[in-house]
């Protein structure tokens, strides 16, 4: 009766749930097919072979931390299932996984709307064998489909804060026993930390072993990192990112750059000293909004697009403050040019993005104060020194702290190379997610079989 009117309540909705997913695809471009026949669970091709894995990665940060997984899985001849719910999500897992998509091994959907029939005809049509959650992704109607179709359900990288428990809780007092009833219904919860373990717990999850974070085990593209590196190089001059900007950080990074920057003397080398900021919104649908505001604030500044096949351009760049980059997927490329990392998400209260990546290369990081999407991470990083975490809460004075330890960082060079050391070695303490991940799968499906 619950789930009756969950459902109920989730139809009498949908205008407005459409209605924001449309306002948010005019904001970030590309193209939702919010209205497609396959967010309904219609298809007009059958499916064309055995039964898929079917891995679920709701969006963009879910779709990265999956790469390593669904390799591992093709690797061992799965062929994979790849749904997303956006745009930037089902983009970037076109582009990191064409070479699979071309050969067949993999197919791109959109998870259906969590409506009962939608839910049904998704599982009836592809019939996967396994399914495969990022992260934390649950929906009631969509669980129960999966036990009537006999879909055996597994978390992975499962992450749950005490935010997301309360959630879980408040779903709870209005519709009793709704989101409860869907995570018991999980068959395998793979918990990235214990804490989180113990979250799930309470949420009403069983069967949990903690495996780690699948993001650990990023992949970098040694090209990139190596072409990142020697643009720092060519242009020889100190670099700091500020990365992954969100809603409302961009203005306040713009004034925190205008604060630090001081009269430059003339000359070339003076000019090579001064610190190169990469200004790097998360969003495409900022880049404009970002580039207005570093012309309304007087700070000169280029945008990536139009130098970045330019090998002219090194001189544009001896003369900006700013570089705005402008593109999507370049994020190792960024990183790996840098000397410091800013990772924002993390100075408005937005919970944060993943500091992992920057660490992997060896950038020191420095976060805000507002990041419990990466809590245990954060916490990590800091205590093995590859990161420090600003405090303040007030989002402005954080944003020009972060900026003024970046520049201070730049100028103990000992001390920024032993904080990069400590960056590398924390990732390389935690990897290996991937590899437990598979074999928890393995035996899973192994003991499944048997019984």
């Amino acid at each position: 009766m619950t789930r009756i009117f969950y459902t109920f309540f989730l139809r009498l909705f949908a205008p407005l749930i459409w209605a924001w997913m449309a306002h948010r695809a005019h904001r970030a471009g590309g193209d939702w097919q919010i209205f497609g026949a396959e967010r309904f669970g219609s298809y007009p091709q059958p499916w064309d072979g055995e039964r898929p894995l079917w891995v679920h990665a709701v969006s963009l940060g879910e779709t990265r931390a999956s790469q390593t997984l669904i390799l591992g899985l093709i690797a061992r001849g799965d062929r994979v299932l790849l749904t997303h719910t956006t745009a930037t999500g089902r983009a970037e897992g076109a582009r990191l996984f064409a070479a699979e998509i071309a050969l067949g091994q993999l197919q791109q959907q959109w998870l259906p709307y969590d409506f009962p029939g939608a839910t049904r005809k998704f599982l009836q049509h592809y019939q996967p064998r396994l399914g495969i959650l990022i992260e934390r992704e649950i929906w009631p109607n969509l669980m129960v489909q999966a036990g009537m179709e006999s879909v055996l359900m597994i978390l992975a990288s499962a992450r749950f804060s005490e935010q997301a428990l309360g959630h879980v809780r408040t779903i709870d007092r209005f519709f009793p026993h709704l989101m409860r009833d869907s995570y018991d219904s999980l068959n395998l919860t793979l918990a990235q930390t214990q804490d989180d373990a113990n979250r799930l717990y309470l949420a009403g999850a069983n069967n949990i072993v903690v495996v780690g974070n699948l993001k650990f085990d990023v992949l970098l593209p040694v090209v990139a990192v190596d072409a990142g590196r020697s643009w720092r190089t060519r242009i020889k001059r100190p670099i700091i990112a500020i990365a992954s900007t969100r809603e409302g950080e961009d203005e306040m990074f713009v004034s925190a750059i205008s604060t630090v920057l001081t009269p430059e003397p003339s000359g070339s080398d003076a000019e090579r000293a001064v610190p190169l900021f990469l200004l790097i919104p998360r969003h495409p649908q900022r880049f404009d909004e970002a580039a207005a505001l570093l012309e309304h604030a007087g700070i000169r500044f280029i945008r990536w697009s139009t130098i970045r096949h330019d090998v002219h351009a090194d001189a544009q760049v001896i003369q900006a403050q700013v570089v705005l980059c402008d593109t999507l997927g370049e994020m190792p490329f960024f990183y790996a040019a840098s000397q410091v990392a800013i990772v924002a998400g993390s100075f408005a209260p937005l919970g944060g993005q993943n500091l992992i990546e920057a660490c992997a290369l060896g950038t020191p990081v420095i976060v805000g104060p507002h990041t419990r999407n990466f809590a245990d991470a954060v916490q990590g990083a800091v205590q093995a020194g590859g990161a420090i975490q600003i405090q303040t809460s007030d989002s402005a004075v954080a944003a020009l702290q972060a900026v003024t330890c970046a520049i201070g960082w730049l100028d103990d060079t000992e001390s920024l190379q032993k904080r990069s050391t400590q960056a590398q070695q924390w990732v390389a303490q935690h990897t290996g997610a991937t590899t437990r991940t598979l074999s928890e799968i393995s035996e899973f499906e192994t003991a499944r079989a048997q019984a």
